[in-house]
């Protein structure tokens, strides 16, 4: 496996930053209803604390080479 067992925390914000817009632009929230007052950016936390997303990470070398690896995997470890 290219890089930590984990997800880093640049992952974790791009992951958390992205999942938010997504949400901010009408995209279908994947857990349970959260409160009126929730933003974007608490309910994208959330969804990623319980790894209900499927997202995979792409880690790339500086030769090119990149590995595609699930969500899931790196949130186990």
């Amino acid at each position: 496996m290219i890089g930590p067992p984990k997800l880093t925390r640049f992952e974790r914000a791009r992951i958390v930053g992205a999942r938010s817009l997504q949400i901010a632009m009408g995209a279908p929230i994947l857990v349970g209803t959260p409160e009126p007052s929730a933003s974007p950016i608490d309910i994208a936390i959330q969804e990623l604390d319980i790894g209900i997303l499927p997202i995979t990470i792409r880690r790339t070398l500086p030769d090119g080479t990149y590995q595609d690896i699930p969500l899931k995997w790196l949130l186990q470890a």
